[in-house]
């Protein structure tokens, strides 16, 4: 009995110690538990972890960071060399020298050109130091020279987002009016001009004519650079209406009627972009320079000195040159039964010379006042089998039609243009509307 009461005891005993041992342990400091996790408790304050910073965000300018740079922007003045772009600022002779001594193949100076814009990043020191120039050709491509201890050119690239756009409108005077009073791209005028030009004659547009248009905008940083594809149009002219749906056939976009005939012919039909004409082909015209009546076997089509000239088609450039009566002109054979001519440029385009191969669409000089002429403007000629011909009723064979492979493809693409341009309202007379883009 006496054993097993001193067991007991001593049990018991040792239950309450370690008992009282777990409280010391959970509560002898105040401030804290085993249930407390870092950061639960206030510490005493440590000035040695104490700290103080401002974060400031990289600022970024064509693809490089420029937090502490000097921006310099501005545009190429008319005949600025690239040196020249560098006066006043600091560039290592070993930098300069690697400039003098790059390859064309990396980099032609001679692509340099007024109005175009530059920019240039200098650090911040006593001396002007360059880091960088970047040179803007166009809205998507840019060029950087970096000069810092060797010099290193690079060809970028912005990236290009295509906005959906749809837009109807009513004539009121003109089509190039009624576009541009939508502030819409002139650019826009232009490509719906050229798919209809062989159906519609642009210059007796009557007042009421309407359209409807969807087209593609492109946009680099969210500005609009210019105008892509028409992707579907339909135009009432004169009391007609009239659709162009576009279709590859595996040759690229061609614009196709309801019946899948081809909207183009062999040759564009105006060679500058859509413009007045003013004066026609004539057999007794009445020159306003030698003041006497004579023929006047061209089309006269007034627009601004400098004015881009386009080769109507695929060809071979027969004579680019300058003549008394012609100025600088430009002699264009097509095939064995069409050649055209382009007279009075102010200048002709580079690389143009007698048998250089041209593309349909190519600028191929501009519009001046040269040789016998009162004012800026193209005398546009044109041969049919070597007689000379009214090129604006000359009749041209189509391109080809929608081949019997693809028509069911080319229907399905037609019958969704069709939906869509149905859902687009005509605006109310005397207005024009845009349609909200999709």
């Amino acid at each position: 009995m006496f054993f097993k009461s001193v067991i007991a005891k001593s049990l018991f005993i040792a239950g309450a110690l370690i008992i009282a041992a777990g409280i010391a342990f959970f509560w002898i400091d105040s401030k804290t538990s085993v249930f407390s996790q870092e950061g639960d408790y206030v510490v005493e304050s440590d000035s040695s972890h104490h700290v103080e910073r401002e974060i400031v965000l990289p600022v970024f300018l064509h693809g490089m960071v420029v937090n502490n740079l000097h921006v310099v922007e501005d545009e190429v003045k008319r005949n600025q060399r690239f040196t020249d772009l560098l006066s006043g600022y600091y560039v290592s002779p070993s930098v300069l020298q690697q400039l003098n001594l790059l390859p064309r193949s990396t980099y032609d100076f001679r692509k340099i050109s007024a109005h175009k814009k530059y920019t240039l990043l200098v650090e911040n020191d006593s001396i002007k130091t360059i880091r960088a120039l970047v040179y803007e050709p166009n809205p998507i491509d840019y060029v950087v020279f970096h000069f810092r201890d060797s010099l290193l050119v690079e060809s970028c690239k912005r990236k290009v987002d295509t906005l959906e756009r749809q837009i109807s409108g009513r004539i009121e005077s003109t089509l190039s009016h009624t576009i541009e009073a939508m502030n819409v791209p002139h650019d826009l005028t232009n490509k719906f001009v050229d798919i209809f030009a062989w159906v519609v004659d642009f210059q007796r547009l009557q007042k009421g004519d309407q359209f409807k248009l969807i087209y593609e905008e492109n946009l680099v940083d969210e500005n609009p650079i210019g105008i892509g594809r028409i992707l579907g149009v339909y135009f009432e002219h004169s009391g007609n209406g009239y659709y162009a749906f576009p279709f590859d056939q595996g040759d690229g976009i061609d614009y196709f009627d309801e019946k899948g005939n081809s909207l183009r012919k062999a040759l564009l039909k105006y060679p500058i972009e859509f413009s007045r004409i003013s004066s026609r082909y004539s057999k007794n015209r009445f020159h306003p320079v030698v003041k006497v009546f004579r023929p006047h076997l061209g089309t006269d089509f007034a627009a601004p000195t400098g004015t881009p000239i386009r080769s109507v088609g695929d060809g071979i450039i027969e004579e680019a040159q300058y003549k008394t009566n012609n100025g600088n002109y430009v002699k264009v054979r097509h095939n064995n039964t069409y050649t055209t001519g382009y007279l009075h440029m102010s200048k002709i385009a580079t690389g143009m010379k007698r048998g250089t191969r041209v593309r349909q669409g190519q600028i191929i000089g501009y519009v001046g006042s040269t040789g016998l002429a009162t004012g800026p403007h193209l005398c546009y000629r044109f041969w049919k089998n070597g007689a000379q011909v009214d090129a604006l009723k000359v009749e041209l064979p189509p391109s080809q039609p929608v081949k019997t492979e693809h028509f069911p493809s080319f229907e399905s693409v037609k019958e969704d243009l069709i939906k869509r341009l149905q859902l687009i309202s005509f605006p109310a007379t005397g207005m024009e509307m845009e349609v909200a883009a999709r």
